[in-house]
């Protein structure tokens, strides 16, 4: 069945959602069907940020209340709907669509890096860029990797802006005895005055 295709659908929730698609009005399972071919054939991407949008630029972009001054670089759209669920950061967004992964023959070239560093030397206000790559080795080397290519952009441009990572540590609410050493590791690098 197609539905156990699609990810962390297993053979019972397919079947639920076939029935329930079967007891669906003749007009809602069109409407649904048209919905997903829509999806496929309005979607694209943002001209400056790479987010999804049915436009040349999404929503964020498009948004001068945000603070254009501050760039968040991303692995993922959905990584960015974290960041815009918690209604945490007003800032902009870049997003990579993927992560440097050598053992995947996934280099530089094949994510959005080069339209990061394009858009970073035609700001004129830039002030920061946050890099919230995953804390796994894909992320922390593709984090490197901008860094390092961020780096040199400061250099040839003569310009300063800061180059933030994410803080890592343990989550709110776990036991010490729990955390594996890399954790409190990075926790203890990240601690904050109290």
């Amino acid at each position: 069945m197609f539905l156990e295709r699609l990810p962390g659908i297993g053979e019972k929730t397919a079947n639920r959602l076939a029935f329930h698609l079967l007891r669906l009005s003749e007009s809602d399972l069109k409407e649904f069907a048209q919905a997903i071919v829509d999806l496929k054939s309005k979607t694209k991407y943002c001209q400056v940020c790479y987010n999804f949008t049915e436009d040349d630029l999404c929503e964020i972009c498009e948004d001068r209340k945000r603070n254009h001054d501050q760039i968040t670089v991303v692995e993922s759209v959905l990584d960015l709907i974290s960041f815009e669920n918690g209604d945490i950061y007003q800032g902009i967004y870049h997003v990579l669509h993927g992560r440097i992964d050598p053992l995947n023959r996934v280099g530089p070239e094949d994510i959005h890096i080069k339209p990061l560093l394009n858009r970073i030397k035609k700001s004129k206000s830039l002030k920061e860029v946050i890099l919230a790559t995953n804390p796994d080795m894909e992320g922390e080397a593709t984090a490197m990797y901008i860094r390092n290519q961020l780096e040199e952009l400061k250099k040839s441009l003569k310009t300063d802006f800061k180059i933030t990572r994410l803080g890592y540590g343990l989550p709110m609410g776990a036991n010490l005895e729990y955390a594996d050493y890399m954790t409190l590791r990075k926790s203890l690098e990240n601690r904050n005055n109290f």
